[in-house]
């Protein structure tokens, strides 16, 4: 038998991976404005798993064994509500109830369900940070702390915006469907967008102790995937955004060591990097080239491109990337961009005019990335009281382990 930790990081790992295929195949049976149910039968399925699995063993196929518990627990629903009726528009006999409800569960028809969640979610009448915040409950398990975290807001204002959501749902009887027409480009980009920040939330977690939560990445890449396999939503972006996830997830061996403190970009082994990842992502960007449009997920995976062909950190073509933030800012005018840039800029003009350029952007305060870079630039300039200072404020501000050894340490290396 094995441990109850064992089952319980499983169940955790495939809650991650398929709660939101199994929310959506439910909510296509029992209709979109019964989302809350769906989201208990799945609750209830991994409960069940997390009951069960440590004293009867774990199944040879757990996700398996998790559809067939959550489909039993729907086909309960439909017979005790009598609503198969209702769901399928025919009338159907009793005896083919299951037979007709085994359909939803087929290959194919998990895939479209979960692009007409990811559509239906990012229906225009609702709030853009509500759709993109509904994508990532409801299609991608995060809670509402990781949520809060990758809009830079509080637990209290997004469980407020899904509540009025899922409100709005019901009142507008929203359907679940992938749009045709002028609709479509305006729910794509809901769509992409929140699969970026669901990608973000997995490449620099917003957890105490994981820094990098591949699962988070990899399922925003299997999302950005099922989208660029689909006639009607593959798109130049959909196409860039996965380009940029290729090319970030092919750092993941060198970012961390053994010890789980985190390595920076220009002392990383670079013969550690996923080369046919890098390769796919050159594909994709390729492929991402063949419209008119050039995005703001073109930009950045041009960026991430340049780290990835540079053979050392010294010969990282930083004009090119500075030029690229740049266009970025223009295209996405945010304080993150503009940080970012700041680095770039302290590569090619110096510290000190990274440092003008970093203390201009007062709306990041409050970030611990703002308070590290800012510590970096005066450490480069000899001004160790205020690095120190800064790299203190940086320590108190993030949750990160590894990143406050990592600030640590460079405190350590003061003079």
């Amino acid at each position: 038998m094995l441990f109850m930790s064992d089952s319980n990081q499983l169940v955790a790992h495939l809650f991650r991976h398929e709660a939101g295929r199994m929310v959506s195949v439910l909510a296509t049976m029992l209709g979109f404005d019964r989302i809350e149910l769906a989201e208990d039968i799945v609750q209830d399925a991994m409960v069940q798993a997390l009951r069960s699995w440590p004293f009867q063993g774990i199944p040879e196929h757990p996700s398996a064994w998790l559809y067939r518990v959550a489909k039993n627990k729907a086909l309960d629903v439909i017979r005790r509500e009598k609503l198969f009726r209702q769901i399928s528009g025919e009338l159907i006999l009793e005896s083919q109830v299951e037979q007709q409800v085994e359909r939803f569960f087929e290959e194919e028809e998990v895939i479209d369900s979960q692009l007409r969640m990811l559509f239906a979610c990012c229906h225009p009448s609702l709030p853009f940070e509500s759709q993109v915040a509904l994508c990532l409950k409801i299609l991608c398990g995060l809670n509402a702390r990781e949520i809060a975290n990758a809009f830079l807001t509080n637990e209290e204002t997004i469980a407020k915006r899904l509540y009025r959501a899922k409100e709005k749902i019901r009142s507008s009887e929203i359907r679940l469907e992938v749009p045709t027409g002028p609709q479509l480009p305006v729910r794509v980009a809901a769509v992409l967008k929140s699969i970026y920040l669901l990608f973000n939330e997995g490449y620099n977690s917003s957890h105490p102790n994981t820094l990098i939560r591949q699962d988070l990445c990899e399922e925003a890449m299997r999302l950005g995937f099922l989208l660029t396999q689909n006639p009607q939503t593959t798109t130049p972006a959909a196409h860039a955004l996965l380009a940029l996830m290729c090319f970030q997830v092919a750092r993941f061996d060198a970012r961390m060591n053994a010890d789980g403190g985190i390595i920076l970009v220009k002392d990383q082994d670079r013969t550690k990097w996923n080369r046919a990842l890098i390769t796919r992502g050159k594909q994709q960007l390729s492929q991402s080239a063949e419209g008119s449009e050039l995005t703001e997920y073109h930009l950045e995976a041009i960026i991430a491109l340049q780290h990835c062909m540079a053979p050392t950190y010294a010969a990282t073509r930083w004009t090119d990337i500075l030029w690229y933030y740049d266009l970025l800012l223009l295209r996405k005018p945010s304080p993150v961009v503009a940080l970012n840039r700041a680095v770039a800029l302290a590569e090619v003009e110096g510290p000190k005019e990274a440092l003008r350029a970093v203390l201009k952007i007062i709306e990041l305060a409050s970030n611990q990335y703002y308070h590290a870079i800012l510590g970096d630039f005066y450490a480069q300039l000899h001004q160790t009281d205020l690095a120190r200072q800064h790299y203190n404020q940086a320590i108190h501000l993030t949750s990160s382990s590894a990143e406050k050894l990592l600030l640590q340490k460079k405190i350590g290396q003061l003079p």
